[in-house]
């Protein structure tokens, strides 16, 4: 193997669509495997998780009326 592909030894005569079985030989050389990631990766929602209830200074309807403090729609 190669940059993963079957490199032969020399020429076989083989004619065309004729099945082959490849398998790894014991002992040899073989590519050495990847390794998983030390942790899974952190997702937006882990992320903005750490700010949860750290905010101070906000009016107490926020949650309610997000939409008439941000565009000014009339509040619920």
């Amino acid at each position: 193997m190669k940059d993963g592909h079957v490199q032969l030894d020399g020429p076989l005569d083989l004619p065309d669509g004729t099945a082959v079985s490849v398998q790894p030989l014991p002992g040899k050389r073989r590519r050495p495997r990847r390794k998983a990631p030390a942790q899974a990766p952190t997702t937006w929602g882990r992320t903005l998780l750490r700010y949860a209830g750290r905010a101070t200074g906000l009016p107490a309807d926020l949650a309610r009326n997000h939409d008439h403090y941000l565009y000014g729609v009339p509040k619920k």
